[in-house]
């Protein structure tokens, strides 16, 4: 539906002349038309009239996995956009961790043509290696000519220094961005969860927080020396908080994400050996979780992504040390959030992956492209198998209390709504 009225919708949008105000929104032809108190709705017009309604610029998840190809069984492209859409993103970075991996011009082409004609838009990250190996850099121009948006290999980390300096200096010619997950697998070694008291008393072999600071200070090293954009995913340590805020003291040109799972869950979750709260970076314990929601406030933390990594039941309903990393975050994502920030936090680090990518993102007002998260901020609910529309269920979010809900979004002339 093209034509639609959105009825007493408060804006969250600080870059709106209507911030903060509850507002009727008309919109037409994919264009906000009008925005006013009161507006009356012909036939011609879908009326989306909801209590406790809310809507702010369209949100962005910065990693999402889809499988497809390859790992359909785990998700489709098709049914991923449809639950990022009614989850409240109107766009999604789509990790290369398919099969193949998107390595070059031809598996971005094949990802954005599969993507064509949904309300989500798709934005394909580039493998930043060939077959996400480690050994030989892909083909990140002809990539980025393609529609790729930045360079990474999903959850592995560049063990070699030398290349990630070349690939460095390599993209600045093109302005193109590196993603370095951050992890040294020396010292990683054959750790499952975080090293600390809850790993001791399990019996699980420990993942240091030395692991992931070790190859931040590497790589903002390199950063430094070669110039360029670097965007650090998924931090988990208070040691990375503080390397990334030294860095962008020193004016790099370095930005970062977090997990939502890692900002709401702690180690205490795994005392029951459910293979669920497997992911990595590892749930770290509640004092680094409270450090990384202080890094969120104060805005050294740039964007939060659910790190939606379906996975099907033969790799994840394992035991805890056999099973893949990984938790599905799409639907529980905004809920999970507002238990543990403020509303308008929320929305900006929602948002913001939009201008670490340089992502088209409009502001709420008369004559601008409609492209918004629509979601409401009192609802209390308990996120279970219902909630799921995945095709794959391994969400560490299953009997998590929610507060508020995402109901939609309206963008490329289309309205998504959540039942």
């Amino acid at each position: 539906m093209t034509q639609v009225i959105l009825k007493q919708a408060k804006i969250i949008d600080p870059s709106s002349p209507f911030h903060n105000q509850t507002m009727d929104l008309k919109i037409e032809n994919g264009t906000i038309t009008q925005i006013d108190k009161e507006i009356s709705a012909t036939s011609v017009f879908e009326v989306v009239n909801v209590p406790n309604l809310h809507v702010s610029k369209g949100w962005m998840d910065s990693s999402v996995s889809f499988g497809e190809p390859g790992y359909e069984d785990r998700e489709t492209i098709e049914n991923g956009l449809n639950v990022a859409g009614k989850s409240g993103f109107t766009a999604v970075a789509l990790q290369p961790n398919s099969n193949p991996t998107i390595d070059n011009q031809s598996q971005v082409r094949f990802v954005l043509d599969r993507a064509k004609g949904n309300a989500t838009t798709l934005y394909p990250i580039g493998a930043l290696t060939k077959g996400i190996e480690g050994n030989e850099l892909a083909e990140l121009y002809d990539m980025q000519n393609a529609g790729a948006i930045a360079f990474g290999d999903y959850k592995k980390a560049l063990q070699n220094a030398n290349l990630q300096k070349i690939a460095l200096q390599y993209v600045q010619d093109f302005d193109g961005m590196l993603i370095a997950f951050c992890q040294d697998s020396t010292l990683k070694g054959s750790g499952i969860a975080n090293e600390g008291a809850v790993s001791t008393k399990l019996g699980l072999k420990g993942i240091p927080a030395l692991a992931e600071e070790l190859h931040v200070a590497r790589n903002l090293f390199l950063l430094e020396y070669t110039g360029g954009k670097m965007h650090i995913p998924t931090i988990s340590t208070q040691g990375s908080i503080k390397l990334i805020k030294e860095a962008k003291a020193k004016r790099l040109q370095v930005t970062c994400s977090v997990a939502v799972h890692n900002l709401v869950l702690n180690d205490e979750m795994l005392m029951g050996f459910d293979s669920r709260y497997k992911v990595l970076p590892p749930l770290r314990e509640e004092a680094t979780r409270k450090a990384l929601i202080a890094a969120v406030l104060d805005g050294t933390i740039d964007c939060i992504t659910s790190d939606h990594n379906p996975l099907d039941i033969e790799h994840k309903k394992l035991e805890f040390d056999l099973a893949k990393d990984g938790t599905i975050g799409l639907e529980s994502a905004f809920g999970a959030l507002l238990n543990s920030l403020p509303l308008e936090k929320v929305v900006e680090k929602l948002v913001s992956s939009k201008l670490i990518f340089n992502v088209e993102n409009p502001s709420i007002a008369i004559g601008n492209k409609a492209d918004i998260s629509l979601f409401t901020t009192e609802d209390q609910w308990l996120f279970s198998k219902e909630n799921v529309q995945s095709k794959s269920k391994n969400s560490a979010f299953l009997g998590q209390q929610m507060k508020g809900k995402a109901i939609g979004i309206y963008n490329n002339r289309q309205l998504i709504m959540n039942n």
